[in-house]
């Protein structure tokens, strides 16, 4: 056994390191497992980072990154990958890993996560996209997660919009007759209006009958209970009052312009069309944000430290 372990030479555990991505460490005791072979090494790093994979699968990922690509201002994906920490989500190797899941995104016929993971990997197609991110786990060292993705198909026109190095990601889809720089350009302030002001639809049209009359309800509550020597038709005026307001912070074409408060979106759109001679109605938002509904844990260090030490 002396003799297995002096063979195993300081350039044999850096070509491993290279190979693989693993830690030195990692790479010195996958050889010494494999008495030195190197394809076995390879095997026993990737079974082993498996291993890993599974028991950092209790740890929450709510860093990370969202990533869009539009292919031919008709195809477009985005997604979002998770990460533990923020240190891992500026890697330089985490970033062109979810380069490539937003590839595999836009390339994809899968209808959802399970069908997704159970595809063959682009950049290598002998793994699955599931196989792949096991073994960036493995080498990152941290626990990751595909979170979703969402795919758009247009006959008009989609453009993509990122804020904050990759926090929150916006696709805008808009049906138009015209598409040249100018109305990119216009989609892409409206990508950037959704990124900001987190609208919940695109217009009023989309909002239910069912949300209006739960949200009238509220109001007319609130407004007997602040009013309550108003009359009735007064209460009444007061509700679509309150409710227009609401829907002009919900509804992205009702908003303000943050770019020009005198305008809603809904008419610097019609303006830049009108300009370029154009028909451009806006069909559709993805908003985004990194770790959303995530929350991160916060684990006893001394308690962490006591479970790996197995006591």
């Amino acid at each position: 056994m002396e003799e297995m372990i002096m063979a195993i030479t300081a350039s044999m555990v850096k070509e491993l390191r290279e190979m693989t991505g693993a830690g030195m460490m990692d790479c010195k005791k996958a050889l010494n497992e494999t008495n030195g072979n190197m394809d076995e090494a390879v095997e026993y790093l990737r079974k082993n980072g498996q291993a890993k994979a599974d028991k950092k699968a209790g740890r929450i990922a709510a860093e990370g990154l969202v990533k869009a690509v539009v292919k031919d201002d008709k195809v477009a994906a985005i997604v979002e990958v998770n990460s533990e920490t923020d240190f891992v989500a500026k890697n330089a190797d985490f970033q062109a890993y979810v380069e490539e899941v937003a590839n595999q995104a836009v390339a994809t016929e899968a209808a959802d996560m399970e069908a997704f993971l159970s595809e063959a990997w682009l950049a290598d197609n002998t793994k699955t996209v599931k196989d792949a991110l096991t073994e960036k786990i493995a080498v990152i060292g941290e626990n990751l997660s595909i979170r979703r993705f969402e795919k758009v198909v247009t006959d008009g026109c989609v453009v993509p919009y990122i804020h904050g190095g990759g926090r929150i990601g916006v696709l805008v889809e808009a049906e138009t007759d015209v598409i040249n720089d100018e109305i990119k350009a216009c989609l892409k302030n409206v990508a950037m209006q959704v990124a900001a002001m987190s609208p919940k639809y695109v217009s009023r049209d989309e909002v239910s009958a069912e949300y209006l009359e739960h949200e009238k309800e509220i109001l007319l509550a609130q407004a007997k209970t602040e009013n309550p020597e108003k009359p009735d038709n007064i209460i009444e005026k007061m509700i679509i009052g309150r409710l227009n307001k609401e829907l002009k912070e919900i509804c992205l074409l009702d908003q303000a312009y943050v770019q020009d408060g005198d305008l809603s979106v809904a008419k610097y759109v019609e303006k830049v069309a009108k300009e370029n001679g154009a028909n451009v109605t806006v069909k559709k938002f993805v908003r985004f944000e990194t770790g959303e509904g995530l929350e991160k844990k916060n684990e006893d260090f001394a308690a962490e430290v006591a479970a790996q030490m197995g006591n």
